[in-house]
C-alpha cells in the first residue's frame, strides 16, 4: 500500500510513539497473537488526551507508523486518514485510559490459549514461573457480551483497579503498560502463562507454587527484568523485527 509518510507532519514524540506502536502490531502478528483484523492496541500520545490505534481493516502485519489513526477518547478521527476506525472495539481501551494515568499503552488479544484460560473457572493457576509474575498483578472481569456498551465501563474499570494484567472472562487477555514496550512484555508473559497452563493440564497432577513465593515476586521482577519494564527487552525485539518485517517504519 502506498501510504504517505507522516514523519514531517507530526511531532518527534508522536513519531517515536508511532514507530513503537506499529512495531508492536507487527510483533503481535509475528508471535501469532493477532485475530485477523480484530482486537486493538492503543497508545496515548504524550501530553495529550489523544490516542493512536490501528486502521480498521488492515492485518496487523500491514500496519505502519504512518497508517496508524489518531483519535480522541471517543474514537473520533482527529487526523486525515483514508482508513476507518472501529469505535466499538475501542470501548475497552477508552475505559482503561480514562482511569489509568499510567496506561500509556493497552494491549488486548483473543488468542486460543488466552481465551481458553479465560473460560476456566479458576483462571490463572500458580503452576509456573511466568504465572507468578501475572498473579502478582492480576484481576478478572466477567463477560457481559461484546464489549461495546458504555454502561460496562465502570465495572471494567473497577475490576481492573491498579493491575497490569486483566482476564476478560470467556473473552481474552488485556495488559496495561506505561509504554508500548511494557504492555508487549506483559502480554508475552501473560500468553506464555496461559500456554504453559494448558500444556500442563494435559498431563498429570499439577504442582502449585507456594503462595508465599508469589507474595515476594515483586522483588524478583525488578531483578530479572527491571520491574517487568519492556525497555529491558524492547531493543532486541526491534532488532528481530528489523530482520523480518522492517516495513513498519514507513
Amino acid at each position: 500500500m502506498d501510504i504517505p509518510s507522516l514523519h514531517d507532519s507530526v511531532s518527534p514524540e508522536e513519531w517515536r510513539l508511532r514507530l513503537d506502536l506499529a512495531a508492536c502490531y507487527r510483533l503481535v502478528a509475528l508471535y501469532g497473537w493477532d485475530d485477523l483484523v480484530f482486537t486493538h492496541i492503543s497508545a496515548r500520545i504524550p501530553g495529550t488526551e489523544h490516542f493512536l490505534i490501528n486502521p480498521y481493516g488492515l492485518m496487523f502485519d500491514e500496519i505502519t507508523a504512518s497508517s496508524l489513526v489518531k483519535v480522541d477518547r471517543d474514537c473520533n478521527k482527529l487526523s486525515d486518514s483514508p482508513f476507518p476506525v472501529n469505535p466499538a472495539g475501542f470501548t475497552i481501551h477508552s475505559a482503561v485510559h480514562a482511569v489509568r494515568e499510567d496506561a500509556g499503552c493497552v494491549l488486548h488479544t483473543h488468542t486460543p490459549a488466552g481465551v481458553a484460560v479465560a473460560a476456566q473457572k479458576h483462571g490463572v493457576l500458580p503452576i509456573s514461573q511466568p504465572s507468578t509474575f501475572v498473579l502478582a498483578s492480576l484481576s478478572y472481569h466477567d463477560y457481559e457480551g461484546v464489549a461495546f456498551r458504555e454502561e460496562e465501563k465502570p465495572r471494567l474499570q473497577a475490576d481492573l483497579g491498579n493491575c497490569s494484567f486483566l482476564v476478560l472472562r470467556n473473552h481474552g487477555l488485556l495488559t496495561v503498560g506505561r509504554t508500548v514496550a511494557d504492555a508487549f512484555l506483559h502480554m508475552y508473559i501473560f500468553e506464555s502463562t496461559c500456554r504453559i497452563q494448558l500444556a500442563a493440564q494435559a498431563g498429570g497432577e499439577l504442582t502449585k507454587v507456594d503462595p508465599r513465593i508469589i507474595q515476594t515476586v515483586g522483588h524478583a521482577m525488578k531483578v530479572q527484568t527491571g520491574g517487568l519494564g519492556g525497555a529491558f527487552v524492547w531493543p532486541a525485539l526491534i532488532r528481530k523485527l528489523e530482520r523480518v518485517s522492517a516495513g513498519y517504519k514507513t
